[in-house]
């Protein structure tokens, strides 16, 4: 790999702190972007993982008031928790970023240098509003029906449909804290960004950029430019936020999605080495780095749409992003994960119950790329032990009885045709893993696949053990962004588990670790 390769730049989108991740949001873009940074490293392409919190989201608001906490003690909590349960699942992110006067600063600087170039217009807007609390309804404070689809939705954005919504659209709107509350409306001038005068740089982007994205994404905005676009508040007339330092909206705060491309680029600064360096620096056009998002389809229109005009507002300051890749909801028993109802389970509980490796296969098999997906325990527990841990722990035993009959002393000879194998098997995971086929299902599929031929080829006494070895190492490596621990313990051991496409005329022997079962079996 070369050294002038440019740095890819993943961004997973920063979780709101009202609470911990459950396996449903490490189903989605976490474990996708894990991987696939992991991948990167595996071939030698210099990479930056990273997020931090989202603590400006209202929906920490009404989180914290059902809680009967303070949205600030809510924030505080739920980082730590939220930290801590990317680390156990094993997703590896360079950096996560707190939310503090660093950040303010950079959501500030990116904010008011469009505002000095006049980029951002005063409008007045209509929103709901609270006569008896004196208090604006906005994004997590508000629900109603979207008027695109009539589905349930919070303000700002159907998570449903993914279009954005005015807030006076909503139908029947009602108060999140306090649903009995009879809602107004009320007029109150804000910043905006207006789109339409991007409309033209936004077609032609995804027109051609986006143009291979997965196909709901793409419908989406399909959708969205055939119709005006609203115009993307800057401001908001609330208490809760970063105070906004603009003269025309006074006692307003940011918008919290408009924080997210600066977010963005603390998160990246945060995970670099240089912090002598400016926060914006590595998203800057001069340097070329590829910017990857992974999200959940909910986000699409903000990480697609606004956030994607912010930067084009930035006249060229600014890489775009490269490409985004996009999931569906992930459900539990084929319910909506809900925590209100206690329906829900905690990515960090089952990691005490479970080893993560096994968690962390069958969230990549069952993972929603496309459509709605499923997290069932039972189908867990049989689908990993018997397409997975049985036939890897069988090929594990064969291959150690193989070498301890053979007791070789040196490498071993590779043939033609093994290496041949062995390179059309790296080449299908390279399919699965690079972005213009990214897919997390096939990748693990892939792992049943090869893992259960090698378990029948160790038995069978024409494989030579060289070919077999070779063989396994390279399912070891391919499997490595997905198996995380395996891979590990392969590395302690000295085996090289790369996929630099090295050919291999001989072979160290090795034992391949086994994997290992559930300590124990939740009621």
């Amino acid at each position: 790999m070369s050294p002038t390769s440019p740095t890819t730049v993943i961004i997973a989108p920063p979780p709101t702190p009202n609470g911990n991740l459950h396996v449903g949001h490490i189903a989605g873009p976490y474990l996708a972007g894990d991987v696939y940074a992991r991948y990167l490293r595996a071939i030698g392409r210099p990479v930056v993982f990273t997020t931090g919190t989202d603590d400006s989201q209202t929906y920490v608001v009404a989180s914290a008031a059902k809680l009967r906490t303070t949205p600030q003690e809510l924030c505080a909590l739920s980082a730590k928790q939220i930290e801590r349960t990317l680390e156990v699942m094993g997703i590896s992110v360079d950096g996560f970023a707190p939310f503090d006067d660093g950040y303010r600063r950079t959501a500030l600087d990116f904010l008011t240098a469009l505002h000095a170039a006049g980029k951002l217009r005063l409008r007045t807007g209509t929103f709901p509003y609270l006569e008896s609390t004196g208090e604006f309804l906005m994004e997590g404070l508000v629900a109603g029906d979207c008027p695109v689809c009539l589905a349930e939705s919070r303000g700002g954005l159907c998570e449903a449909c993914g279009h954005p919504n005015n807030f006076s659209e909503l139908i029947n709107p009602r108060s999140t804290i306090d649903p009995t509350e009879p809602v107004a409306f009320r007029e109150a001038e804000i910043l905006v960004l207006p789109m339409e005068e991007y409309r033209e740089q936004l077609t032609a982007y995804h027109q051609s950029q986006g143009a291979g994205w997965r196909p709901h994404l793409v419908q989406l905005f399909k959708e969205v430019l055939s119709r005006p676009l609203p115009d993307f508040p800057i401001t908001f007339p609330t208490g809760w936020g970063i105070a906004a330092p603009f003269p025309e909206t006074p006692g307003q705060v940011l918008n919290a999605w408009a924080e997210g491309m600066a977010a963005s680029m603390y998160c990246t600064w945060w995970a670099g080495d240089d912090h002598e360096a400016a926060t914006d620096e590595a998203w800057r056009a001069e340097h070329s780095a590829r910017l990857v998002y992974f999200l959940g389809f909910d986000n699409g229109y903000f990480w697609g749409g606004t956030h994607l005009a912010m930067l084009m507002a930035h006249d060229g300051r600014y890489v775009l992003p490269d490409t985004i890749v996009c999931n569906e909801f992930y459900e539990l028993e084929h319910e909506k994960f809900s925590t209100s109802k206690g329906h829900v389970v905690w990515a960090e509980d089952l990691v005490d119950e479970v080893p993560r490796d096994l968690i962390r296969f069958y969230l990549s098999l069952t993972c929603p790329e496309n459509q709605r997906t499923n997290f069932s325990r039972a189908a867990f527990e049989q689908i990993t032990a018997d397409r997975l841990v049985a036939p890897w722990n069988r090929l594990s035993d064969r291959l150690a009885q193989r070498l301890d009959d053979v007791r070789p002393t040196g490498p071993l000879a590779t043939s033609a045709e093994g290496r041949a194998r062995a390179a059309a098997m790296e080449e299908r995971f390279h399919t699965c893993y690079e972005l213009s086929s990214y897919s997390l299902a096939r990748a693990a599929d892939l792992i049943i696949t090869q893992v259960q031929r090698l378990s029948r080829n160790a038995d069978a006494p024409d494989t030579a053990l060289g070919d077999l070895l070779l063989e396994t190492r390279t399912l070891l490596s391919c499997a490595s962004p997905v198996l995380i621990d395996v891979a590990g313990q392969a590395r302690e051991a000295g085996v090289a588990v790369d996929l630099r496409g090295e050919s291999a005329d001989e072979i160290p022997p090795f034992r391949l670790p086994q994997i290992a079962t559930p300590s124990r079996t939740a009621p």
